[in-house]
């Protein structure tokens, strides 16, 4: 047997398991992100606000998602969230990929909380000077929030946000467990079909390493162009 035979990665089914793996977890990742970051942004205005009892809740929040592992998320979603639904809307779940679901409600919510804390110290970099300035030309705390102070944070947020996608994406491996077809189930089911474990784990830590160095190239670029200055 050939000690490395690139051919399974260039055509075959084998190529098309490990393809439509790499898609799924792209897809994941995008699905993933777009909950993940007004989730967190909702979450860290929370965590700033001046009223108590929703500072209160926004840290309960974080502290409760961010302190459970990932994978008691996945399983929590996946066995046991179901169960609390009506079965009509379990029957709905169940009919339309639920894996895939399941997965990105927890990298979701568990990206999101990590994203609140650096849109915090987004929030907390901008002058206090710039919501007053906002308030005395008659804008109100809610378009002062989103027009003046939450602008500003993301833009300071933005490298930490990017280096947190990354995470985001090497996480989406773990959906593996309650049968996501992401990249790793894909790379594993390749092994067990062909014992090629050697091609398939390859091909599947190269697309992860990839993928990461891209996002990470982002991050370096987007500072380099953008820098944040001192108040």
């Amino acid at each position: 047997m050939q000690f490395f035979d690139p051919g399974i990665l260039q055509s075959g089914q084998y190529h098309d398991w490990l393809v439509q793996g790499l898609i799924l977890s792209l897809q994941l990742t995008a699905a993933s992100f777009v909950f993940a970051l007004p989730f967190g942004a909702l979450v860290a205005v929370m965590r700033t606000s001046h009223f108590a009892p929703l500072r209160g809740l926004g840290a309960t929040i974080v502290e409760g998602i961010r302190n459970v592992p990932l994978l008691a998320h996945l399983l929590f979603w996946y066995f046991a969230f179901p169960e609390l639904l009506p079965e009509g809307a379990r029957d709905f779940l169940y009919a339309h990929n639920p894996e895939a679901v399941c997965a990105v409600i927890a990298l979701a919510l568990y990206s999101g909380v990590h994203m609140a804390e650096d849109i915090r110290s987004g929030i907390r970099a901008v002058p206090p000077g710039q919501l007053e300035a906002a308030r005395s030309l008659g804008l109100g705390r809610f378009a002062s929030l989103r027009l003046v102070l939450l602008p500003q944070a993301f833009r300071a947020a933005t490298p930490p946000l990017l280096s947190q996608t990354v995470n985001l994406w090497k996480d989406t491996s773990v959906a593996t467990v309650i049968g996501a077809a992401e990249l790793m189930y894909q790379a594993a089911r390749v092994e067990t079909a062909s014992f090629r474990s050697l091609e398939a784990f390859t091909f599947a830590t190269l697309a992860y390493l990839s993928v990461s160095l891209l996002i990470s190239l982002a991050a370096y670029l987007f500072q380099r162009r953008y820098p944040v200055r001192p108040a």
